[in-house]
């Protein structure tokens, strides 16, 4: 997590930066639609499943892939639907990554809602767009139609475009 961090650090300090500061804003996320029905793909250091409470808990470097999507983090507890017919939702937490196409976010927890068809990132939330990027205190990411909330002290740095 530290190095996206550290890749987006010109970013803050370039010349030419516009910085807004609002208290939510809507934006693009991701290169297409989310499919939330594609199959989800798991792979982790261990897994450790409950049958009675119908959880996994994945630690150890957890990667999950969903079509164009994927997420990251050291920690995903996943909730199944009642005899274990598929995926109700996801909880990451402890630094997470989550990539769209040619976007991607980070923040300390990600809850993801596969019946919602939404993930909605907590704590230190940073987006990276390219040149732009936002912070905020939560991101709610659509998957269906590819948008996202920003919300709780946002703040956007926008490149201009200008020689430095």
């Amino acid at each position: 997590m530290k190095h996206l961090r550290l890749v987006l650090l010109p970013l803050f300090l370039g010349v030419f930066t516009l910085p807004v500061l609002a208290q939510g804003t809507n934006v693009a996320f991701g290169a297409l639609r989310q499919d939330t029905g594609l199959p989800v793909e798991v792979t982790s250091d261990n897994l450790s499943v409950d049958q009675e409470t119908g959880t996994a808990v994945f630690t150890g470097n957890v990667l999950i892939g969903q079509g164009e999507m994927r997420l990251s983090a050291p920690r995903v507890l996943v909730v199944y639907l009642e005899a274990q017919k598929g995926i109700e939702r996801m909880e990451a937490t402890g630094g997470v990554t989550l990539v769209s196409g040619p976007d991607a976010a980070e923040s300390e927890r990600a809850d993801y809602s596969i019946t919602e068809g939404t993930i909605v990132m907590t704590g230190n939330v940073l987006l990276d767009q390219g040149l732009n990027a936002l912070s905020a205190d939560k991101m709610t990411v659509q998957l269906s139609d590819g948008t996202a909330q920003m919300s709780g002290r946002v703040k956007t740095i926008i490149q201009t475009g200008g020689d430095n």
